[in-house]
């Protein structure tokens, strides 16, 4: 900016910020600053910035420079938000990797990184415009409802409206009076995070004295109740130094809360309130760790020895072999050097367990971290992490962890590495938890284990080829046998009708004598619900969901036909919608169906469901397990949320209800998948001094994956397996950039699908695969098409990603296909 004073010319320096923005925008937005705020501004701060007409956004400072934009006039910013930097430097570095290898925004990355408590948004307000006149004539009933209240109360919000009116849509309503100039709309900036306060009580400083206290109690004589009050107060301050709750004094006077306020308006009490910590350690005093044995010992030297050469290890152990007190015996080094571990768990039903033991080795070190935690709590340990609090030196947690502000990180431990439940998918970024760990371990310069019963194809390939280190654990903890295999052809018993609805007299007889010796029995069925399709006897229609290419999954328990892609749900049908024949029956069946069938076997013991349905609430997970653990539960039927990691002691028998389902699903995974699952979900059995069992049922026991999971052989599935993926050029051989259109129109999705994959043939030849339609091709009422392009190793990724984004630039400059949405899945699988 230049000023011409008395001949003079003076030039101001202007200063200037990018912000990322929580929206998906491929460039950043830049807002000009003071130059005293230029100076107190760190990168990694948050400001509320003006986009659009009206909008305010919570951005995060990028960059702080003295560059106006060349094609806008930079807007001002609204306020500063931070005293000090909410990211640091090692995390914008982390971000900045994401948004560049999974082909998404850095404000897409933001949206999944902070919890929304922090994305501070603007809500509309709406106040009655004083200086307009209007008649109540010239208003509709609607507009005459809102201007009425608006006389009884200066302001109301959007939702307030929508509940005046009681409808979702009052937009054309608020339109309609703005255009009568009868109200005026205002943009307010709320704050979703509250601190935690606990109300405090102490007695009033004039009756510190003891003839004071004594005039008190007479005056308080007619008052009983009040006295008791004061009187337990004293009791209380006597028996502890610690200050005193309300909660406490209620209780320990038997009084209410109502006498407490007469005291405190009379001002015998006095209330104050402190900040508290919405998650606490309640547990008591930390034990040492357990001793290793021979083999655990053994693991851990070579996993130091390699961690010294390597930035990454595989600690391939079996099921049950004690890999979780190897790791407590590192994150035991790491802390000594004052450093942070990050603990990785693919599922938040395994948190569960291991929040207790690794609380009762470190105590309130431990701090937890993932969806399940309300937003409150996840900003507080955001926060403490940031703080590099004692009390967040251990941070144990779901995928979403890894976004988290580490300043000393040494150790991150990514426990089944294995998991599907890693991959985010929906939305962006589509990250692997897994890679961006190993990504955020270099940029720390720590270092990473990973550990599995049975490893991807991915990371054990790696380690065949030196890229990471390997460690092996080949027998269980306590020299304890592995559980037997025993495979049962369902085709046989099906011929000589010795199935009990889903289950054979092989898996009954079993149950039946586990559970004479007071041993639990676990049931695996890969599906939810009770059965996943209903069909008239007599048409042979089956009820559809109106959204979806799917038929409807019937659940028992709610009475419902329930769609599992959009949740589109409908009551059970007690006849065909089509033919009114009131012959309906069920065809497969879930996790409800085999509840139902154990509980008619065995109806004088206790069977319970993990499942999705049964799981939802915070405190689910712990409710059930809990159960399980403590013998309350005799029989267990779930999903795959059974196979991942759990530690009970008394499960003597696990019954796989049908193995094709996994074997067959079309997907070049499918048997690494279907051994991982059956393996893992093996392992759950004879954890102690008793021998398990593993039934697995199957129209085909002769397959080899089936034979593999008997014989415990993951050398020979991997060998296969990477056989077939040279021959198919898949991963790990191959890389896979998957590339899917969404649109309503189903003719758009077909051209615009035909038109990129044939720009994308001219470039990638011959590795590009489709377009195709996926297995459910219409989803939430999007017609979804796929492309895919392999990329060889010796084929740049980089230059590969920049050749698909100007693809995607010139696809976009066609007006027919500007509305198909392309969403671009990096290492998909």
């Amino acid at each position: 900016m230049v000023f011409f004073i008395n001949g003079f010319t003076f030039t101001l320096m202007q200063h200037f910020i990018d912000v990322i923005l929580p929206i998906p925008l491929e460039r950043l937005f830049t807002y000009s600053i003071t130059p005293a705020e230029a100076d107190f501004l760190k990168v990694g701060m948050r400001v509320a910035v003006p986009f659009g007409k009206s909008k305010i956004y919570t951005g995060l400072v990028y960059k702080i420079h003295t560059d106006a934009p060349q094609v806008y006039e930079a807007k001002e910013i609204h306020q500063i938000l931070d005293e000090l930097p909410l990211v640091n430097d090692k995390q914008m570095k982390h971000w900045q990797w994401i948004a560049s290898y999974y082909m998404c925004t850095l404000g897409e990355v933001l949206r999944a990184a902070l919890p929304s408590a922090f994305l501070l948004e603007s809500e509309t307000v709406i106040s009655k415009n004083e200086s307009g006149i209007i008649s109540d004539e010239s208003l509709k009933d609607d507009e005459f409802l809102i201007y009425e209240a608006l006389h009884h109360q200066s302001s109301l919000k959007v939702q307030d409206i929508s509940n005046i009116l009681d409808k979702k849509n009052v937009l054309p309503v608020l339109h309609r009076l703005l255009k009568k100039n009868a109200i005026s709309l205002q943009e307010e900036i709320y704050e979703k995070y509250r601190p935690k306060l606990v109300r405090f009580v102490k007695l009033n400083d004039s009756y510190s004295s003891e003839s004071s206290l004594q005039q008190l109690m007479e005056d308080l004589s007619r008052a009983p109740k009040q006295r008791d009050v004061v009187l337990s107060f004293y009791s209380l301050a006597a028996s502890s130094s610690k200050p005193i709750k309300v909660k406490e004094l209620i209780k320990k006077s038997k009084s209410s809360s109502a006498i407490i306020r007469t005291l405190i308006d009379k001002g015998i009490l006095a209330e104050y309130h402190l900040r508290t910590d919405r998650v606490v350690y309640s547990g008591k005093e930390t034990v040492p760790s357990k001793t290793l044995n021979k083999e655990q010992g053994t693991a851990l030297r070579n996993i130091t020895k390699s961690l010294e050469t390597k930035d990454v290890v595989l600690l391939h152990g079996v099921t049950s072999s004690g890999k979780t007190e190897v790791y407590v015996k590192l994150i035991e080094e790491v802390i000594k050097e004052n450093k942070q571990v990050l603990y990785l768990l693919p599922e938040i039903a395994l948190t569960t367990q291991l929040i207790s033991r690794l609380q009762s080795y470190f105590g309130e070190k431990v701090a937890v971290y993932h969806s399940k935690y309300s937003l409150n709590e996840r900003v507080e340990v955001w926060q403490k992490v940031i703080e590099q609090s004692d009390k967040a030196q251990i941070i144990l947690g779901a995928r979403s962890s890894i976004f988290l502000p580490f300043t000393e990180l040494g150790l991150i431990i990514v426990d089944e590495e294995h998991e599907l439940s890693y991959k985010q998918f929906d939305p962006a970024p589509r990250y692997h938890a897994r890679d961006t760990a190993i990504v955020l371990s270099n940029i720390h310069k720590a270092k990473t284990l990973l550990g599995s019963a049975t490893p991807s194809l991915e990371s054990y390939f790696n380690c065949k080829n030196h890229k990471y280190g390997l460690v092996e654990m080949h027998t269980r903890f306590n020299e304890v046998l592995p559980p037997e295999v025993e495979l049962v052809d369902l085709k046989e018993k099906y011929r000589k009708k010795l199935m009990k609805g889903h289950l054979s007299d092989r898996l009954i007889e079993e149950m039946r004598l586990a559970l004479d010796e007071d041993q639990q029995v676990i049931l695996f069925q890969n599906r939810r619900g009770f059965s996943p399709i209903v069909e008239c006897r007599t048409c042979g229609h089956s009820p559809q969901c109106p959204n979806c290419d799917v038929s409807l999954t019937y659940h028992q328990y709610k009475q419902q036909l329930r769609c599992h892609y959009c949740s589109h749900n409908i009551a059970a049908q007690e006849q065909c919608q089509a033919c009114r024949s009131p012959h309906l029956d069920t065809k497969g069946f879930g996790t409800e169906q085999i509840e139902e069938e154990a509980k008619a076997l065995f109806p004088e013991h206790k069977v319970a469901r993990m499942d999705l349905d049964t799981t939802r609430g915070k405190y689910a997970y712990e409710n059930l397990i809990t159960s399980f653990e403590q013998q309350e539960i005799d029989i267990l039927v779930g999903t795959q949320m059974l196979t991942k990691g759990l530690d009970f002691r008394h499960i003597k028998l696990v019954g796989v209800m049908n193995a094709d389902s996994m074997l067959n699903f079309p997907d070049f995974r499918a048997h690494e998948r279907s051994y991982q699952l059956m393996a893992q979900v093996a392992g759950r059995a004879g954890r102690t001094d008793k021998r398990g069992l593993v039934l697995i049922q199957s129209y085909n026991p002769f397959h080899r994956i089936l034979q593999q999971v008997s014989t415990n052989d993951y050398l020979g599935m991997y060998t296969e397996q990477l056989d077939q993926r040279y021959n198919y050029k898949y991963p790990p051989i191959y890389r896979i950039i998957r590339i899917t259109l969404r649109h309503k129109d189903f003719n758009r999705v077909n051209t615009a699908s035909d038109w990129l994959a044939k720009s994308l043939r001219q470039v990638f030849r011959h590795n590009v695969l489709g377009p195709e339609f996926p297995p459910i091709p219409r989803i939430r009422n999007q017609y979804n098409k796929i492309v895919l392009i392999k990329i060889p190793k010796e084929q740049s990724l980089e230059k590969t990603k920049e050749a698909i984004l100007k693809i995607k630039d010139s696809f976009l400059a066609i007006k027919d296909f500007r509305a198909v949405k392309i969403v671009l899945n990096v290492d998909s699988y």
